[in-house]
């Protein structure tokens, strides 16, 4: 016997993900979950972190309706915020792409187009997903010291949002060059010391360009991965990009674990799944126990590019 709020759906959207207006997919999701015959509570994120905060809010409508399903609409940062909020509920999450950064739809095989994503989000079909605590703060997708978050950092300094802000602030950044890091990494199995330009947490192998930095990666396998990436050359960027992650390059380690410390000789900027966290001299890390159920295509569905 079903609940009377199986069928009742909490839309969370952020309105200006991917540094455009949603006007347009705000009324497609609407009418396309309307016509599905759906009940929904509609909520759009204000990034007020004052009372009444989006977390605020976000707690008393669940609270309030106890729905089954929570869809998503934005980018790696809006998802993060939205399962944080909700962590320790029983809850399916759907994802609907539209940020700026969309690494962890493209981890589980989100495809572009909006009806179909919303098509998965509602079906029962889902994968539970790791989540890994960092200073007591949660990440589900990839988070790293160095060079990439000083590029985030920078995109969310600049007036520039969307695609085209990450791109106008990569070059800059890049040319800034800092000069490598010294870290001291320590798991249970293994201590080392090393020079970096980007340490990198990951529970899953993409960033939100599609661009793989981390092969061994999987979002449901129970541990992390350290890519440790000790220096940044311009053709091992481009190979990078062009999806050809050289794992034999000494430039480049991973290491795989439930748990780990990281120590820096200065404070290194540190970003969680695409939102800049200010500038830290250690990360304690761990596989957290509990997972996060999301809605994923089924094996035998093909779906719309």
């Amino acid at each position: 016997m079903k609940n009377k709020n199986d069928n009742f759906i909490f839309l969370v959207i952020n309105p200006l993900a991917g540094g455009t207006d949603k006007k347009n997919e705000k009324y497609i999701i609407k009418e396309y979950i309307e016509n599905k015959g759906y009940n929904f509570v509609y909520y759009e994120t204000t990034g007020n972190k004052e009372e009444p905060s989006d977390e605020t809010e976000i707690k008393k409508l669940y609270t309030k309706y106890k729905p089954k399903k929570v869809v998503i609409g934005g980018g790696d940062g809006t998802i993060k915020f939205v399962f944080e909020t909700l962590f320790k509920e029983d809850i399916i999450f759907g994802i609907l792409p539209m940020g700026s950064a969309n690494g962890l739809a493209k981890d589980l095989d989100l495809p572009n187009d909006l009806e179909t994503c919303l098509e998965i989000a509602l079906q029962d079909n889902f994968k539970e997903v790791d989540s890994i605590s960092i200073n007591k703060m949660k990440s589900f997708h990839l988070s790293d010291l160095g060079l990439n978050a000083e590029l985030i950092k920078n995109y969310h300094d600049s007036k520039i949002h969307g695609k085209l802000g990450y791109f106008l602030q990569m070059f800059p950044t890049i040319l800034e060059n800092k000069d490598p890091f010294n870290a001291t990494i320590s798991t249970p199995d293994t201590q080392i010391e090393t020079q970096a330009k980007v340490i990198l947490i990951a529970n899953s192998s993409k960033y939100g360009t599609g661009v793989v930095v981390n092969p061994l990666g999987k979002v449901d396998d129970d541990v992390f991965e350290i890519v440790i990436f000790r220096s940044l050359e311009l053709s091992l960027i481009l190979k990078i990009l062009f999806g050809n992650l050289p794992l034999e390059d000494d430039a480049i380690e991973i290491i795989r674990t439930k748990k780990a410390l990281i120590q820096t000789d200065y404070p290194i900027s540190f970003q969680i799944d695409g939102e800049f966290c200010g500038e830290v001299k250690q990360l304690d890390i761990e596989m957290e126990k509990q997972k996060i159920k999301i809605a994923t295509p089924k094996l035998n569905s093909t779906p719309r590019k």
